[in-house]
Protein backbone atom coordinates (compact mmCIF):
# COMPACT_ATOMS: atom_id res chain seq x y z
CA UNK A 1 0.00 0.00 0.00
CA UNK A 2 1.51 3.58 -1.04
CA UNK A 3 2.11 5.62 1.74
CA UNK A 4 -0.88 7.83 1.24
CA UNK A 5 -3.10 5.33 -0.24
CA UNK A 6 -6.52 5.39 1.55
CA UNK A 7 -8.66 1.97 2.39
CA UNK A 8 -10.93 1.98 -0.14
CA UNK A 9 -8.73 2.98 -2.80
CA UNK A 10 -5.98 -0.07 -1.86
CA UNK A 11 -9.38 -2.21 -2.08
CA UNK A 12 -10.32 -1.37 -5.55
CA UNK A 13 -6.79 -2.00 -6.80
CA UNK A 14 -6.74 -5.95 -5.46
CA UNK A 15 -10.25 -5.95 -7.34
CA UNK A 16 -12.73 -4.94 -4.70
CA UNK A 17 -15.93 -3.83 -6.29
CA UNK A 18 -18.80 -3.61 -3.10
CA UNK A 19 -16.42 -0.80 -0.92
CA UNK A 20 -19.42 -0.76 2.03
CA UNK A 21 -19.39 -1.93 5.52
CA UNK A 22 -22.24 -4.55 4.77
CA UNK A 23 -21.25 -5.13 1.19
CA UNK A 24 -24.19 -6.29 -0.43
CA UNK A 25 -26.44 -7.33 1.84
CA UNK A 26 -26.87 -3.84 3.34
CA UNK A 27 -27.29 -2.35 0.07
CA UNK A 28 -30.02 -4.68 -1.02
CA UNK A 29 -31.96 -3.85 2.23
CA UNK A 30 -31.55 -0.10 1.49
CA UNK A 31 -32.93 -0.63 -1.81
CA UNK A 32 -35.81 -2.51 -0.64
CA UNK A 33 -36.66 0.53 1.32
CA UNK A 34 -36.28 2.75 -1.44
CA UNK A 35 -40.00 2.49 -3.36
CA UNK A 36 -38.00 2.85 -6.51
CA UNK A 37 -39.70 3.14 -10.13
CA UNK A 38 -38.82 4.35 -13.84
CA UNK A 39 -40.34 7.48 -12.40
CA UNK A 40 -37.97 7.93 -9.47
CA UNK A 41 -35.26 10.99 -10.08
CA UNK A 42 -32.49 9.80 -7.75
CA UNK A 43 -29.48 11.35 -6.83
CA UNK A 44 -26.64 9.35 -5.16
CA UNK A 45 -23.70 10.91 -3.39
CA UNK A 46 -20.03 9.21 -3.69
CA UNK A 47 -20.53 7.51 -6.20
CA UNK A 48 -17.56 5.92 -6.98
CA UNK A 49 -17.61 3.54 -9.39
CA UNK A 50 -20.75 3.76 -10.55
CA UNK A 51 -21.23 0.40 -9.30
CA UNK A 52 -24.84 0.45 -7.32
CA UNK A 53 -26.67 3.54 -10.13
CA UNK A 54 -25.85 0.99 -12.85
CA UNK A 55 -27.52 -1.76 -11.05
CA UNK A 56 -30.23 -0.13 -10.04
CA UNK A 57 -31.06 1.45 -13.46
CA UNK A 58 -31.09 -2.11 -14.56
CA UNK A 59 -33.20 -3.28 -11.80
CA UNK A 60 -35.59 0.30 -12.07
CA UNK A 61 -35.02 2.01 -14.94
CA UNK A 62 -34.74 5.44 -12.99
CA UNK A 63 -32.81 8.76 -13.62
CA UNK A 64 -29.56 8.75 -11.55
CA UNK A 65 -27.36 11.54 -11.28
CA UNK A 66 -24.13 10.37 -9.34
CA UNK A 67 -21.55 12.98 -7.88
CA UNK A 68 -18.23 12.40 -5.87
CA UNK A 69 -15.09 14.27 -5.11
CA UNK A 70 -12.52 11.78 -6.65
CA UNK A 71 -11.68 12.45 -10.16
CA UNK A 72 -10.35 9.22 -10.27
CA UNK A 73 -13.17 7.07 -9.78
CA UNK A 74 -15.51 9.23 -11.48
CA UNK A 75 -13.47 8.47 -14.62
CA UNK A 76 -13.95 4.87 -13.77
CA UNK A 77 -17.61 4.91 -13.85
CA UNK A 78 -17.95 7.10 -16.61
CA UNK A 79 -16.04 3.58 -18.93
CA UNK A 80 -18.56 1.44 -16.57
CA UNK A 81 -21.68 3.56 -17.55
CA UNK A 82 -20.87 3.90 -21.42
CA UNK A 83 -19.76 -0.03 -20.70
CA UNK A 84 -23.06 -0.58 -19.82
CA UNK A 85 -24.96 1.79 -22.27
CA UNK A 86 -26.21 3.85 -19.65
CA UNK A 87 -25.24 7.07 -20.42
CA UNK A 88 -28.64 8.65 -21.21
CA UNK A 89 -30.06 6.95 -17.46
CA UNK A 90 -26.35 7.63 -15.78
CA UNK A 91 -24.75 11.36 -15.26
CA UNK A 92 -22.04 11.60 -12.80
CA UNK A 93 -20.20 14.86 -12.11
CA UNK A 94 -17.66 16.30 -9.27
CA UNK A 95 -19.44 17.66 -6.34
CA UNK A 96 -18.79 18.51 -2.89
CA UNK A 97 -21.86 16.86 -0.65
CA UNK A 98 -21.93 19.52 1.27
CA UNK A 99 -22.43 22.19 -1.23
CA UNK A 100 -24.56 20.27 -4.06
CA UNK A 101 -24.85 22.04 -7.26
CA UNK A 102 -28.92 21.19 -7.35
CA UNK A 103 -31.85 22.99 -6.76
CA UNK A 104 -34.06 22.34 -3.93
CA UNK A 105 -36.64 19.50 -4.11
CA UNK A 106 -35.00 18.05 -7.13
CA UNK A 107 -35.09 14.51 -6.02
CA UNK A 108 -37.36 11.40 -4.95
CA UNK A 109 -34.24 9.65 -3.38
CA UNK A 110 -30.80 10.38 -2.46
CA UNK A 111 -28.22 7.49 -1.51
CA UNK A 112 -24.90 7.70 -0.26
CA UNK A 113 -23.05 4.66 1.33
CA UNK A 114 -19.65 4.32 3.27
CA UNK A 115 -19.21 8.97 3.15
CA UNK A 116 -20.37 9.94 5.89
CA UNK A 117 -18.81 7.57 8.49
CA UNK A 118 -15.80 9.82 7.50
CA UNK A 119 -17.14 13.10 8.24
CA UNK A 120 -16.36 14.76 11.48
CA UNK A 121 -19.86 14.99 13.24
CA UNK A 122 -20.80 18.66 12.21
CA UNK A 123 -19.73 18.18 8.67
CA UNK A 124 -22.21 15.36 8.77
CA UNK A 125 -24.84 17.11 9.75
CA UNK A 126 -24.11 19.73 7.02
CA UNK A 127 -24.01 17.50 4.53
CA UNK A 128 -27.26 15.55 5.61
CA UNK A 129 -28.66 19.32 5.64
CA UNK A 130 -28.16 19.50 1.84
CA UNK A 131 -29.50 16.10 1.57
CA UNK A 132 -32.53 17.50 3.10
CA UNK A 133 -32.58 20.03 0.86
CA UNK A 134 -32.58 18.67 -2.66
CA UNK A 135 -34.71 15.94 -1.52
CA UNK A 136 -38.41 16.58 -2.31
CA UNK A 137 -40.94 16.48 0.06
CA UNK A 138 -41.80 12.96 1.03
CA UNK A 139 -38.45 11.99 -0.29
CA UNK A 140 -36.38 9.33 1.11
CA UNK A 141 -32.64 9.30 2.57
CA UNK A 142 -30.69 6.14 2.41
CA UNK A 143 -27.43 6.11 4.00
CA UNK A 144 -24.85 3.15 5.12
CA UNK A 145 -22.24 3.72 6.84
CA UNK A 146 -20.26 2.04 10.09
CA UNK A 147 -21.67 1.51 13.62
CA UNK A 148 -19.74 1.57 17.06
CA UNK A 149 -21.92 -1.20 19.01
CA UNK A 150 -19.29 -1.15 22.09
CA UNK A 151 -18.16 0.91 24.94
CA UNK A 152 -14.44 0.45 23.85
CA UNK A 153 -15.10 3.40 21.20
CA UNK A 154 -12.22 5.21 21.16
CA UNK A 155 -9.33 2.13 20.98
CA UNK A 156 -11.74 0.61 18.03
CA UNK A 157 -12.15 4.04 16.14
CA UNK A 158 -7.89 4.73 16.41
CA UNK A 159 -7.63 0.93 15.43
CA UNK A 160 -9.89 1.52 12.25
CA UNK A 161 -7.90 5.00 11.76
CA UNK A 162 -4.50 3.27 11.11
CA UNK A 163 -6.14 0.51 9.09
CA UNK A 164 -7.34 2.63 6.41
CA UNK A 165 -5.13 5.60 6.59
CA UNK A 166 -7.73 8.22 6.88
CA UNK A 167 -9.73 10.10 9.98
CA UNK A 168 -13.20 8.71 10.07
CA UNK A 169 -15.94 9.14 12.87
CA UNK A 170 -18.94 5.97 12.97
CA UNK A 171 -21.30 6.76 15.75
CA UNK A 172 -23.60 4.29 17.85
CA UNK A 173 -27.19 3.47 16.40
CA UNK A 174 -28.54 6.31 18.48
CA UNK A 175 -25.56 8.83 17.34
CA UNK A 176 -26.77 7.92 13.95
CA UNK A 177 -30.06 8.45 14.63
CA UNK A 178 -29.81 11.66 16.46
CA UNK A 179 -27.90 13.42 13.17
CA UNK A 180 -30.97 12.52 11.17
CA UNK A 181 -33.28 13.45 13.21
CA UNK A 182 -31.63 16.87 13.89
CA UNK A 183 -32.07 17.63 10.59
CA UNK A 184 -35.85 16.94 10.34
CA UNK A 185 -35.95 13.69 9.27
CA UNK A 186 -38.72 11.20 10.01
CA UNK A 187 -39.43 7.56 10.38
CA UNK A 188 -35.84 6.98 10.77
CA UNK A 189 -35.89 3.14 10.01
CA UNK A 190 -32.29 1.07 10.36
CA UNK A 191 -31.25 -2.36 9.53
CA UNK A 192 -27.46 -3.16 11.11
CA UNK A 193 -25.27 -6.17 11.62
CA UNK A 194 -21.41 -7.47 11.38
CA UNK A 195 -19.10 -5.73 9.15
CA UNK A 196 -18.74 -7.95 6.08
CA UNK A 197 -16.14 -6.15 3.57
CA UNK A 198 -13.60 -8.48 4.49
CA UNK A 199 -15.02 -11.50 5.81
CA UNK A 200 -14.55 -14.76 3.89
CA UNK A 201 -18.45 -14.93 3.33
CA UNK A 202 -19.53 -11.13 2.93
CA UNK A 203 -16.16 -11.59 -0.33
CA UNK A 204 -17.75 -14.55 -1.73
CA UNK A 205 -21.22 -13.23 -1.18
CA UNK A 206 -20.42 -9.65 -2.48
CA UNK A 207 -17.75 -10.54 -5.55
CA UNK A 208 -18.37 -13.81 -6.37
CA UNK A 209 -16.21 -16.89 -5.78
CA UNK A 210 -13.60 -15.89 -8.57
CA UNK A 211 -13.94 -12.33 -7.70
CA UNK A 212 -12.91 -13.36 -4.07
CA UNK A 213 -9.98 -15.28 -5.38
CA UNK A 214 -8.69 -12.68 -7.66
CA UNK A 215 -8.42 -10.30 -4.80
CA UNK A 216 -6.71 -12.40 -2.27
CA UNK A 217 -4.71 -13.65 -4.91
CA UNK A 218 -3.40 -9.58 -5.35
CA UNK A 219 -3.72 -9.20 -1.76
CA UNK A 220 -1.05 -11.98 -1.19
CA UNK A 221 1.26 -10.01 -3.23
CA UNK A 222 4.41 -9.40 -1.63
CA UNK A 223 3.59 -5.06 -1.94
CA UNK A 224 0.18 -5.30 -0.96
CA UNK A 225 0.28 -8.07 1.65
CA UNK A 226 1.34 -6.16 5.00
CA UNK A 227 -1.50 -4.02 4.74
CA UNK A 228 -4.21 -6.38 3.74
CA UNK A 229 -3.18 -8.59 7.04
CA UNK A 230 -3.71 -5.42 8.91
CA UNK A 231 -6.77 -4.99 7.59
CA UNK A 232 -8.64 -8.01 7.95
CA UNK A 233 -7.43 -8.30 11.55
CA UNK A 234 -8.99 -4.86 12.19
CA UNK A 235 -12.50 -5.69 10.52
CA UNK A 236 -12.32 -8.70 11.45
CA UNK A 237 -11.28 -9.28 15.38
CA UNK A 238 -14.59 -10.08 17.64
CA UNK A 239 -13.18 -8.69 20.73
CA UNK A 240 -13.55 -5.31 19.26
CA UNK A 241 -16.33 -5.43 16.53
CA UNK A 242 -17.30 -3.23 13.82
CA UNK A 243 -21.23 -3.05 12.62
CA UNK A 244 -22.56 -1.51 9.63
CA UNK A 245 -26.10 0.08 9.60
CA UNK A 246 -28.40 0.69 6.87
CA UNK A 247 -30.32 4.07 7.58
CA UNK A 248 -34.01 4.82 5.62
CA UNK A 249 -35.34 8.57 6.55
CA UNK A 250 -38.20 10.42 5.22
CA UNK A 251 -38.62 13.67 4.53
CA UNK A 252 -41.76 15.13 6.01
CA UNK A 253 -44.43 15.82 3.34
Amino acid sequence: MKKDEVGHSFLARLGKTRLRPGGRKATEWLISQGQFDQHKKVLEVACNMGTTAIGLVKQFGCKIEGVDLDETVLEKAKQNILLNQLQEKIHVQRANAMKLPFEDSSFDIVINEAMLTMLPVEAKKKAVQEYYRVLKPGGLLLTHDVMLNTNDSETIIQRLRDAINITVTPLTKEGWQEVFSSIGFQKINTFSGDMTLLSPKGLIYDEGIWGALKIIKNALKSENRTTFKKMFKVFNDPSKPLNFIAVCSQKPE
